[in-house]
Parts: C-alpha cells; structure tokens; sequence
C-alpha cells in the first residue's frame, strides 16, 4: 500500500495505517504524507519507510511508483487527504493502473465524482470507498435478517448521527480538523452533511436494502460566523414507499459520536448503534424482545466473516476500517494470483456508493436552500 495524506498531526491516516495492517495482508511501503515535502518526508522517516519512498508530492510517487518492478512497486493507494484531495490522485493512480481505497466523502463535487466513476469503471479497477460503519458484524447480521424478510417489508427507516465537538466555532482556533471541514474550499458545499450526514445515508441505504427517492431537508447554520452547515433534519422517501427521516448535527451539545438506526417492518424492527455494536436489538410485535450479539448464537455467515474476536470482547471502529480493507486486500491478491475471491470479500463501499454520498450532499443542499423542499434522488 502506499499513502496520500495522513502525515505527522493527521488523525484519519494512522487510523488506516492502524486497519490496513490489523490482518498481516498489507504493508505499507510508500508515501507522500503532506503537500509540504518537508512534512512528507519526516514522517515517512516516522514510520521507518526508505527514503526514496516517500514522496514530495502524490503525482511523482505514483509516476515513480508506476516504473518499479510490479513485485516491488505498491498494488493500490490509499487517500486520506481532506474532501478536495480526494479526485484528483484518486484518478491519476487509475490512470497509472493502481487499486484505490479512499476516505469519504468520495469528491469535493457531484461532477467530480461522476467523472471518477466513469474512470473507475472504465478501468475495471478496484474503488473501495472507507464507509466503515457498514462493515461492523451487526451491521451486517441486521442487513442479512431485513433481506431474509424477518421484518416483513420496510415501512420506516430512522437514523441520526448527532455530535458536539463543533458546538463553539473551534475552526477559529486554528484546530485542524475543525478548520477544514468548516471550510467550503476544502470541504465542498456541505459541512455536517458532507462529514457525517453521508455516514447515515450509506449506513440507512446499506442495511434497510432501499435507495431513497425523495429528500425534503431543514439544513442550518447554529454557530454565529460558520461557513458550511452544523446541523440539518431530512425526510426522506424510500424506493419501495418507505418513509424515513435522518439527522445530522455537530451541535448537539454532550453527544460523542451517536450514529444510531432503527429499521421498522411489518412484522417488528431492528436497532443497532454504533456507541454499542456488539448489540443488535430485534423488537417484535407479537413476541419479547431479542438482544443479539456479535460471536453469540446462530449468526449469518456475512457476520461470522466480519466477526474477528470471541463473544464479549468489543469490536469496534478500527476493526470495521480493517475488515474494509481486509476484503480489498483479498480481492487484490486473487487478481494477482489469477483466482476467484469469495463473494463475502467482495462486500465493500464502491465508487458507485460513492456517487450516491455526492448525490446526497447535493441534493440535501439543494432543498435546503428551497421554500418548496421535496427534491428527487
């Protein structure tokens, strides 16, 4: 693997430095950490790589990259830069021949992801886009019961992601991660929407099986002198009549990270929360309510193959980046080996689900800035 972004001070690089190598299927082998190349090299020097591999800039890693021998050179990168570094090398390293996992948002832009799906696809490269919370073991129990109709057809979909870390205008205190995704030409036209709200769309598409048709959103700024959105409230219209609705605020004064959803069918619902994972909680109508946990009882193999530690022990959000990258990782190698890799590694976050996180962004901003709301996905 090599790595754009990420260097010393950054938090989401060692995050998927962290995931990459928890299975022993990637290495980390170059990169070009910082557009300072100064910064670049003093943490490739961190992270105890050569120095002839570890880059000024991510256009000459991937053109120096691209001239080593292929049992040498990297097999994919990995982008962890913010929102408006994300299209650019994504697409050069395509263009180059090499694999791409990339931090969501998938673009700064609609038009810049359309573009890069067509590259993608054009290319019959592997795109994994890092929606990690898709990849937790209840996350994907709770997909296998919905699709085996445990629930009976989906009548409501509600998911909320509420944070308190941007309650104060912390980007005026130069802190790095709040000046960024507060800033319009580095995060793109949405802030909380953009940050967390894709999250909770992946996440509601992703378990409850339905694409969303119809938004009408309440999209506002709360902290006097922000730029981009901190708070918003969207109804939504599911594909199959389903009614649902998402929050997505950094406001919220006292919350950590509570991405939380509850899926409603026929027959009973279905709660999972990402401040308790290991959980999956099933409410019936005619029947008392199941608690179900990760490594306990008859689980879908799609659980048991993204289940790493015995019953009890937690797992958590470095272990669903891992298992993202772990599926990469073996999809890559049976391209190498010429073999066929097993349908569970194949379930990872793709370009195309990347489009549909752009598409969401814009459509959310769209209605908010409309007297009449409702707006088609």
């Amino acid at each position: 693997m090599g790595m754009i972004g990420g260097g010393l001070g950054a938090f989401i690089g060692e995050v998927h430095r962290i995931a990459s190598r928890m299975d022993g299927h990637i290495e980390l082998v170059c990169g070009a950490f910082s557009s300072n190349a100064e910064k670049s090299k003093a943490s490739g020097e961190s992270l105890y790589l050569p120095a002839d591999r570890v880059y000024d800039n991510y256009e000459q890693m991937i053109i120096a990259e691209s001239k080593l021998p292929e049992d040498v050179r990297m097999d994919f990168v990995s982008i962890v830069t913010p929102n408006h570094m994300h299209y650019a090398p994504a697409k050069m390293a395509i263009e180059y021949g090499f694999h791409v996992v990339c931090d969501k948002p998938m673009c700064f832009s609609l038009e810049e992801a359309l573009d890069l799906q067509r590259v993608v696809n054009d290319s019959g490269l592997i795109f994994a886009l890092t929606h990690n919370y898709t990849a937790y073991p209840m996350v994907k129990e709770a997909k296998h019961r919905i699709e085996n109709g445990d629930l009976g057809a989906i009548r409501k979909v509600v998911v909320e992601y509420p944070q308190g870390w941007l309650s104060t205008a912390l980007e005026q205190s130069n802190q790095k991660q709040a000046a960024w995704r507060t800033d319009p030409k580095r995060s793109g036209k949405a802030g909380a929407i953009g940050d967390i709200g894709t999250h909770a769309a992946n996440l509601a598409e992703y378990m409850s099986g339905l694409r969303m048709e119809k938004i009408y959103a309440d999209v506002n700024i709360l902290v006097e002198g922000r730029l981009l959105d901190d708070d918003s409230n969207i109804l939504i219209k599911y594909e199959n009549g389903a009614t649902g609705t998402l929050i997505a605020s950094q406001i919220s004064a006292g919350e950590e990270n509570n991405l939380r959803i509850r899926i409603y069918g026929e027959k009973g619902s279905i709660e999972w929360s990402q401040m308790e994972p290991n959980s999956l909680i099933m409410r019936w109508l005619d029947q008392s309510t199941q608690i179900v946990r990760t490594g306990v009882g008859d689980l879908s193999e799609e659980a048991m193959a993204h289940t790493r530690l015995p019953a009890g022990h937690p797992e958590g959000y470095l272990e669903a980046f891992a298992n993202i990258y772990r599926n990469v990782a073996k999809c890559i190698q049976a391209r190498l080996k010429n073999e066929t890799v097993h349908p569970l590694f194949k379930d990872y976050p793709d370009v195309n689900e990347g489009v549909r996180g752009m598409l969401f962004i814009d459509k959310v901003i769209k209605s908010g800035k409309l007297d009449d709301k409702w707006v088609e996905l």
